[in-house]
């Protein structure tokens, strides 16, 4: 019996140093991970400072002007069919594409503001909300479609009601939306982004809001636009 317990205790002195090792290695990665996510917080949250006081100059330097139903729907006929998957679409080229910002969206009683950028891609997503090619851009007729993520610029979606009203602000001009509807759906239904005659707006997120990894359903908030 005595020379079990030196054994054991022998076995222990020898795997402590491993033990106490393993734990700073948890620690680093821990502080590593934490960091990681701080750091691109940090970089969305100055990209849309920038990039909302550059768009805010741009307004301030234009004109008063109008912009027509007719011309707005002339430039849609250029879109392409919109993809597939709701959150993973590749950007296109679009007029107003790339990585300057298509306009800003607004909505005061939830709280939310956020410039919005051509394209679905993780890039985009991280420091934006994405406009999702193939849809018409945001003030044109029909069905414009924006998603982003639960986690970061569209979380403050999950306060959101029935006429709430949502404000695009563009370079053509500004929009006002007003909530007709929230549901959840599958991200299979694809309904969602049906072409429309009316002008509409649909946002798109990830639900639950609060699930741990790839969340499995998609959060829809569909409103019609109003005279601004």
């Amino acid at each position: 019996m005595k020379i079990r317990i030196k054994r054991t205790m022998s076995l222990s002195t020898r795997e402590y140093p491993w033990i106490r090792w393993s734990r700073y290695l948890f620690f680093t990665i821990g502080i590593l991970a934490l960091g990681y996510v701080g750091f691109e917080l940090l970089d969305a949250r100055l990209y849309q400072a920038d990039q909302s006081r550059r768009f805010q100059e741009k307004l301030n330097g234009l004109k008063p002007s109008i912009v027509s139903d007719e011309s707005l729907h002339a430039s849609s006929m250029f879109l392409v069919p919109a993809n597939e998957n709701l959150m993973t679409a590749e950007p296109i080229g679009l007029a107003g594409s790339g990585r300057t910002p298509l306009g800003r969206i607004e909505i005061n009683t939830i709280g939310l503001a956020a410039m919005i950028l051509e394209g679905t891609d993780a890039r985009t997503l991280r420091r934006a909300v994405g406009h999702i090619p193939g849809t018409p851009l945001p003030g044109q007729p029909g069905n414009v479609a924006i998603t982003g993520h639960r986690d970061t610029f569209f979380r403050p979606l999950r306060n959101i009601r029935e006429d709430d009203e949502i404000k695009l602000t563009t370079l053509s001009g500004s929009f006002q939306y007003r909530v007709d509807s929230i549901k959840v759906v599958e991200p299979e239904n694809m309904q969602v982004l049906a072409s429309s005659e009316d002008a509409i707006l649909t946002l798109v997120t990830c639900y639950p809001f609060y699930f741990v990894g790839p969340a499995p359903k998609r959060f829809i908030v569909r409103a019609h636009r109003i005279p601004g």
